[in-house]
């Protein structure tokens, strides 16, 4: 049996082309594979090192930040104040141009501010012309519609206007607009007038409410005789809310000089009568110093020219100055500006004309501002 079982590769070989020798097969450590076997071991590579892959290279060590620095935000937040202020000679109501940041001293409730801008700006108005319109007199409402129809054609193609009148209640004829036939129509709408009363607070008090939902900065032409009959805010409310408007300018023009005037002269008037427009001119000049106007009383009508041709060169003509103010509390109490005009030497500004004469100024600007609550 071990000689026929010998034989068989013999035979085959004999058969088989005569081919180069095989040369035997090399053993190794894994030792023979045997087809037979049911498990089958794989031999091991002389350059089995090369042919793995490198090992993984360590982790690097993340850096953090110290725990007292984890989720740490910086904000910064510095209160800026910018005032509007117009110069203007008082014989004429020229605007006074060339200033400079050292002409210019402003305090905040007495305290010095340093100025970090300055400059000028002239540019379109958005207006309101608020107007008295009751069955009171027919003086006052000739006077009315004079001023009305000087300031309406002093207006630029570009100024947005809007008219308002009042009487017991508060009517808007025209919404804000650059369309001058369509203001030129509601002042000639105004001929038959309806209540007598004139709530002059009240309608003032609303249009302050709509001018604040408007960007940037906003006039009042008020054209009234200054009185109030009826309404809901009294003199203080009214005053305060004024006084915290934001961007918004009031021109206030008296009407009924010159009635008033006969009418004192011959002693018709009357005390009490007297008192009341009195201080109805003090309200008037009080609103307007708040928010840095002026306040006019002509006697004749053809003054409204000469004092609209001023308005116009204060409102189109204005000197922009900003500071960080010194207190930055977020407290929101109401601080008090003034704006003084000095020489280089911190003394009050002196102007003359060519012929060496001292002309006298004015300074108009907010008497003041509130400050910004922390929640705001």
């Amino acid at each position: 049996m071990v000689a026929a079982t010998m034989l068989l590769p013999v035979a085959a070989m004999a058969q088989a082309p005569q081919t180069k020798p095989a040369t035997p097969a090399q053993t190794d450590d894994a030792g023979p594979q045997q087809q037979d076997s049911p498990v089958i071991l794989k031999k091991k590579r002389a350059n089995a090192q090369e042919d793995e892959p490198p090992p993984p290279a360590p982790d690097q060590e993340k850096v953090k930040n110290p725990k007292e620095l984890e989720n740490y935000s910086i904000r910064v937040d510095v209160p800026v104040v910018t005032v509007d202020v117009s110069v203007q000679l008082q014989k004429t109501g020229q605007f006074v141009p060339g200033l400079k940041p050292e002409n210019f001293r402003v305090t905040e409730d007495g305290v010095p501010q340093k100025l970090t801008d300055l400059r000028m700006q002239q540019k379109p108005i958005t207006a309101v012309m608020l107007l008295e319109f009751a069955a009171n007199s027919w003086v006052f409402i000739r006077d009315m519609q004079q001023a009305s129809y000087v300031f309406f054609r002093q207006l630029k193609p570009e100024d947005y206007v809007a008219v308002v009148t009042y009487d017991l209640r508060t009517h808007i004829l025209t919404d804000f607009t650059q369309d001058k036939q369509l203001t030129a129509q509601a002042l000639q709408s105004l001929t038959i007038p309806g209540f007598s009363d004139t709530n002059e607070f009240d309608a003032l008090s609303e249009t302050l409410d709509r001018l604040s939902r408007i960007e940037g900065r906003k006039y009042i032409i008020l054209v009234s005789s200054g009185r109030d009959t009826f309404s809901k805010l009294n003199l203080d409310q009214i005053y305060k809310k004024v006084r915290d408007s934001k961007d918004i300018t009031i021109y206030t023009v008296s009407t009924g000089g010159l009635a008033r005037e006969i009418s004192d002269s011959r002693g018709a008037m009357g005390s009490i009568a007297r008192m009341d427009y009195l201080q109805a001119d003090n309200e008037m000049k009080t609103i307007s110093a708040m928010t840095g106007a002026q306040s006019y009383f002509p006697v004749f009508q053809g003054a409204f020219p000469e004092v609209f041709a001023s308005i116009n060169n204060s409102i189109r003509n204005q000197y922009v100055l900003t500071y960080h103010p010194t207190n930055t509390a977020q407290d929101g109490t109401y601080r008090k500006i003034k704006v003084d005009l000095v020489d280089r030497e911190g003394q009050p500004l002196t102007m003359v004309d060519e012929k060496s004469k001292k002309l006298k100024y004015s300074v108009m600007a907010r008497d003041g501002y509130r400050a910004r609550m922390p929640v705001e």
